[in-house]
């Protein structure tokens, strides 16, 4: 795999990516983001996947085809990955339903790579060391933090352009971290990166924030919701996306709930523990280093999300985005952001219970919370769901005016 192969890897998180693609290539391993969006992805999707399937498999396995069938790459040399998380939803299909398809067109020699943490693939063909594994735990956290600060400087920036050039340019120079070993030095590169994007001109005129929630590649992927931190943006509103290593959490959360409500992994509920504990603190590192300094807004500590959802439902519900996605709606409405957009792909069974089930609950304790779930679906009209959205915005000016 080393050597002869170009993993080919979907657009998700492009600012992480911006880290983790080079990480892998100092391990020895050839990467590349696909970060095509056009029509002809969703046409292949639906070529190779059930209309009925989750759309974010439909986005995915038709971005993988778009690219092995563009001319771009040698396929006797490339290999395809993706993530799973392993829960009861259709997502787990993925891996399968990648592999039918490329049967079906003759290219099932093509490799195909699963990255999970649940067992559903043994041998991913790729040897996660420990050395690897912590480069792309800090990696990931680097990545969770520039979005984090991104989206309390992009939105005020007087020269359009100069929050993307300097994220470029600070992810650019931490990369050389990476090969010395220096990387670790948490706490020094995150007063860099917060010295570097308080220095961006920006307004002061304050906007409406907007929190973005929803299943896991429709909340991150510009693919999949259509661009809508941009479009939030564009339309004046400051978006607010919590980071991708709280899923990470939520997965080893979920691993000790399963021990105390089942008693299972009963050998290795310790480790659980003890992985939960060392990621939170070291995500601390960039809560206290914002608040020290004063300039942004800290992110919610994990441990406080856990605890803001409890009231309103039982960590036992953890199928796709389960207590999570309600404490992470919870948590913005606590601390101030009452308008929030719920991602879910049309049909995601745990989606429509955790997210759109939640809402009437929510709202009888927070009236206050402007909450939109928005379904996407390749048949799903854009003009719809922007509708759907602006009536979300015009309640949230609203609201603002009514405030003042």
């Amino acid at each position: 795999m080393k050597k002869d192969h170009l993993v080919l890897v979907p657009s998700m998180l492009p600012i992480h990516f911006k880290f983790l693609v080079p990480i892998f290539e100092m391990n020895g391993y050839k990467l590349e983001v696909l970060e095509t969006d056009n029509d002809n992805i969703r046409l292949e999707g639906l070529a190779h996947v059930h209309n009925d399937m989750c759309y974010p498999a439909l986005l995915v396995i038709g971005q993988f085809f778009d690219a092995l069938k563009s001319g771009k790459y040698d396929l006797d040399h490339v290999a395809l990955a993706i993530t799973q998380t392993g829960g009861g939803c259709r997502a787990s299909n993925y891996l399968s339903l990648l592999r039918k398809a490329l049967e079906r067109e003759g290219l099932d020699y093509i490799p195909v790579i699963s990255a999970n943490m649940s067992g559903l693939e043994k041998d991913s063909g790729i040897d996660f060391t420990l050395p690897l594994i912590m480069r792309i735990i800090y990696g990931t956290l680097y990545g969770d933090a520039l979005m984090w600060l991104k989206n309390q400087v992009k939105p005020y920036e007087l020269n359009p352009g100069d929050t993307d050039r300097v994220i470029d340019e600070i992810v650019a120079e931490l990369l050389h971290s990476f090969e010395d070993g220096q990387y670790r030095k948490s706490k020094k590169i995150y007063q860099i990166m917060i010295d570097r994007m308080k220095a961006i001109p920006r307004s002061t005129e304050p906007k409406i924030r907007v929190g973005i929630v929803g299943e896991i590649y429709m909340k991150y992927s510009p693919l999949g919701n259509g661009h809508l931190e941009d479009y939030l943006i564009q339309e004046g509103f400051e978006p607010v996306v919590s980071g991708v290593m709280d899923f990470a959490l939520y997965s080893i959360e979920n691993g000790l709930i399963d021990y105390r409500y089942y008693h299972m992994h009963a050998k290795s509920h310790h480790f659980y523990q003890l992985a939960k504990d060392v990621v939170m603190r070291m995500q601390k590192n960039f809560m206290n280093a914002v608040k020290e300094d004063g300039t942004f807004r800290e992110p919610d500590d994990f441990s406080e999300v856990i605890r803001n959802g409890k009231p309103f439902i039982d960590p036992g519900v953890k199928m796709g985005e389960g207590w999570l996605l309600t404490s992470e709606v919870v948590s913005l409405v606590k601390s101030g952001v009452d308008n929030v957009i719920m991602c879910q792909p049309f049909g995601c069974l745990p989606n429509h219970i955790v997210a759109k089930g939640m809402t009437k609950k929510i709202k009888e304790e927070y009236p206050q919370a402007n909450i939109a779930p928005i379904d996407y679906d390749p048949s799903a009209s854009k003009v719809n769901q922007e509708n759907r959205i602006r009536l979300m915005m015009a309640n949230a000016r609203l609201n603002a005016q009514e405030f003042k």
